[in-house]
């Protein structure tokens, strides 16, 4: 029998099953905490898994740290394998796998990889990381528009605006591979040929109808959706960072999408990636801001907490702003870290 076409919203399928959610445990206060098998499973990344021209170091290696993935591992060790990018890998997991152990859950070793000196893994395990939390805050009661908005937390998006004004998200490496293999080009000409319902080009524009369709390809990153004010992606994105906000920061807020700053209230903001925050930082100073600039801001928030009390005395009371901004590539790369980070909270002992 086919699925109802429903979102879903009280009991969504199992997603995103192999960022690794499943083989964490939860502690009583609903916090993640890592288990040696989920540091098997990234050892088992194709960065670390050995191939036919492993040395036998390697081998052996790799099968001490899938017995034990909390083994210590010594500089002599490392030096002894003989493919020397193999031996760097090492050195990295192992220095992610410190950054994971060092407090008692995910969520305060996540916080801390964004403290102090900066981030000193890679990306794509941070992301990693990210998505796992995000899978975490979803729960089982998401619905299919709240999981393809929160993809855009961890993976980058391709923006198109159509000629009718539409505003189009794609997941960037999908619009790439697609564009690659097909030969429509960028997003734009992807949805002017109609690929978008072909089945050859596996890419839907996500909505109330085909909604129950996400959980089966949940992990294909292929869905596309629509990004303008008004538009229910918006409303499900502020759903997300508002859960996101409450998850790590045990306060409540409220987001939503507005056409413009008030500035007369105007005393914090927080850009959502690299771009939004130096355009908002240059407007606040009243330093001058190009139109070029001021087009790739996509879309402005508010955003209020319930409590007022919980935010820094000097600006309580008031709203904070957010924004999001594509690049000169029309690329959005969001950084959900920066909601943890760069609120006006009053600091708890």
């Amino acid at each position: 029998m086919e699925p109802t076409p429903t979102d879903r919203p009280f009991a969504a399928p199992d997603f995103w099953t192999s960022c690794g959610y499943g083989l964490l445990a939860v502690d009583a206060q609903g916090h993640l905490e890592v288990t040696d098998e989920f540091l098997r499973m990234l050892l088992r990344r194709p960065e670390l898994a050995p191939i036919e021209e492993s040395c036998e170091n390697e081998l052996a290696l790799h099968a001490r740290l899938l017995a034990d993935p909390r083994v210590d591992i010594t500089a002599a060790e490392l030096a002894a394998l003989r493919d020397r990018d193999a031996a760097e890998n090492y050195a990295i997991w192992l220095r992610f796998r410190g950054r994971l152990l060092a407090h008692a859950t995910l969520e305060a070793s996540y916080l801390a990889l964004f403290q102090g000196a900066g981030v000193d893994v890679p990306p794509i395990l941070v992301r990693q990381v990210t998505q796992v939390l995000l899978r975490h805050v979803l729960g089982s009661g998401a619905t299919a528009l709240q999981a393809r908005v929160a993809e855009m937390l961890f993976r980058a998006q391709s923006i198109a605006v159509q000629e009718d004004g539409a505003v189009m998200a794609a997941d960037y490496d999908t619009v790439n591979r697609t564009a690659t293999e097909t030969g429509f080009g960028t997003l734009v000409d992807l949805l002017k040929r109609g690929a978008m319902g072909s089945r050859s080009v596996d890419l839907d524009v996500l909505n109330k109808e085909n909604a129950h369709l996400y959980w089966n390809r949940s992990e294909s990153f292929d869905w596309v959706v629509c990004l303008n004010r008004g538009e229910p992606a918006l409303e499900a994105l502020c759903q997300v960072l508002g859960r996101w906000i409450r998850h790590f920061l045990q306060v409540r807020v409220s987001i939503d999408v507005v056409g413009e700053i008030d500035y007369e209230k105007w005393v914090w903001h927080t850009g959502l990636d690299i771009q939004s925050s130096s355009i908002l930082n240059d407007l606040f100073r009243n330093e001058e801001v190009s139109a070029d600039r001021l087009k790739r801001l996509m879309c402005l928030f508010c955003l209020q907490f319930e409590s007022p009390p919980d935010m820094l005395a000097e600006v309580r009371g008031k709203p904070v702003y957010l924004a999001m901004a594509v690049d000169e590539h029309f690329r959005l790369q969001l950084k959900p870290q920066n909601l943890l980070i760069n609120l006006p909270l009053v600091r708890r002992s």
